[in-house]
């Protein structure tokens, strides 16, 4: 798509001129002149290094003096700046990066990165949508657009302290609400994925810059005065065509102690895209299970059913062998219970395939369920988790403990390997693949399922341990996401 062109080019033309003036005497003062913002952009520096895993291609565009675009340790790294001193700043302090003098509302670039950033640039556009619609071509399905404005509720503070000559002058901006940049998105064909606020305190004043930005800054009412707003996007998605045809899926069953279900399980999982691999993985059962498995396996030559013993204990650990060993492209977890119906799974694929999410959680608190599916304090439990692991990883999860789950197979190797930053200490699983989705920027989609009663067996679930160890894993994840270490 074209970029529209400006109404009234030339103010569009004073526009740029003043501001390149602008950002050159910036350019040429910052080696002399004492700037009190420095502690503000070394906390941005600080959150984008949490949310931009290093070795990526990022190109940067309003990239300034480029050590933001340095900090993140970028693979291909490309810098986008109208300003002639300030790329010839950029060049001399990071001569391994590539500086491109360019005004964003015309740059032409024939390649694509895994990350675009945009900090404090929206507030001094000409033309939002323009720019955005000409970065589409930047952008992969898996890019991620990540940008912070300064909030609206700082523009009278702002204007008083660069009154009194403790930040940079700047001037006249845009001062655009997440709304504002949100419906921006949607007209050039992007979607936010998440947003939220950062920086309560931009000075740095030791203890409480600390207590202040790291804590309330995201917590109410505080976070209502924080000085940036953050938003993760990506462009808007299109169906998955694969050039080798639709592409194939593992469902992996973790099963401990459900000889009972294996049968129907067999029999009522579908064919799904351009194939479907079932693996089983056996869980040290006390009854038959594994020999049922091998008895499936033998009667229905025809589908392709694999059965893995599990090496240790614990769903998580069930899932993670399994997906070891799948050779689809989709992974899919269903759990062996069968209190999410099998036939269910093609809506999961769907998903997938159109590019509406890229990591599908089954959620079993929108329709009503069968009478004895789940006890009170379990409901309770699980919306209560709902809501306070949407506050923790910025989208709305509303049910954390439904089994099935589905993603792609190269966002799931992601996952594993940035597996690090959390720590191997889940037994469901759940909760793994959904930190690591959200620590990733992916867009998760939740997929409403009826649940089911059990009709074999008896659950694995012990509601006292393992909602103590939820609530553990709960206050871990507000530390390493919201509250996160700057270091990587």
């Amino acid at each position: 798509m074209k970029p529209p062109t400006s109404i009234d080019p030339t103010a569009a033309a004073a526009f740029r001129a003043r501001r390149i003036e602008h950002w050159d005497a910036v350019a040429r003062s910052m080696h002399v002149e004492r700037d009190f913002s420095g502690p503000y952009h070394e906390q941005l520096i600080d959150v984008y290094r949490f949310l931009v895993p290093a070795g990526q291609r990022v190109i940067e565009l309003g990239s300034g003096d480029g050590d933001l675009l340095a900090a993140l340790e970028p693979a291909v790294g490309v810098g986008v700046d109208f300003s002639p001193e300030m790329v010839a700043m950029a060049r001399r302090h990071h001569p391994h990066l590539e500086f491109i003098e360019a005004d964003v509302h015309d740059m032409k670039l024939d390649r694509q990165f895994d990350v675009v950033i945009m900090s404090d640039l929206v507030n001094d556009l000409w033309d939002v949508q323009a720019v955005l619609e000409r970065i589409r071509p930047l952008c992969t399905p898996r890019t991620r657009i990540i940008m912070n404005v300064y909030s609206r509720a700082w523009q009278v503070p702002l204007g008083i302290v660069r009154g009194l000559g403790l930040a940079r002058p700047v001037l006249e901006q845009n001062w655009l609400t997440v709304s504002d940049l949100a419906n921006l998105l949607d007209l050039a064909d992007c979607e936010p994925i998440k947003h939220w606020s950062e920086v309560l305190w931009p000075l740095h004043t030791p203890v409480l810059s600390r207590l202040l930005n790291r804590y309330l800054a995201k917590l109410w009412p505080f976070r209502l005065f924080d000085l940036t707003n953050f938003i993760v996007a990506r462009t808007r998605p299109v169906p998955v065509a694969p050039r080798a045809g639709p592409p194939g899926v593992t469902v992996v069953v973790p099963a401990r102690n459900e000889a009972g279900n294996v049968p129907d399980i067999v029999h009522r999982t579908p064919e799904l895209g351009g194939g479907t691999e079932l693996i089983f993985v056996e869980g040290n059962s006390t009854d038959d299970t594994y020999a049922t498995i091998e008895q499936a396996i033998r009667d229905n030559p025809d589908r392709d059913i694999k059965l893995l013993r599990q090496p240790g204990k614990g769903k998580g650990d069930a899932v993670r062998w399994g997906f070891a060993h799948a050779a689809g492209d989709v992974l899919m977890i269903l759990d062996a219970d069968l209190t999410v119906p099998p036939e269910d799974l093609p809506r999961f694929y769907e998903v997938l395939a159109s590019g509406k999410g890229e990591f599908v959680n089954g959620v079993r608190l929108v329709y009503p369920m069968e009478r004895q599916a789940m006890r009170l304090l379990n409901l309770i439990g699980n919306k209560f988790f709902g809501a306070a692991f949407s506050w923790l990883l910025q989208q709305r999860i509303k049910d954390t403990l439904c089994g099935t789950k589905a993603l792609f197979k190269e966002d799931y190797e992601l996952i594993a390997a940035n597996r690090s930053y959390f720590g191997d200490f889940d037994p469901f699983g759940d909760f793994d693949l959904l930190f690591g989705a959200a620590k990733l920027n992916m867009k998760i989609a939740d997929m409403p399922v009826r649940y089911r009663e059990r009709t074999y067996g008896d659950t694995n679930i012990s509601r006292w341990r393992h909602g103590w160890l939820l609530l553990r894993m709960a206050a871990f994840a507000a530390g390493r996401i919201k509250f996160f270490e700057t270091a990587r």
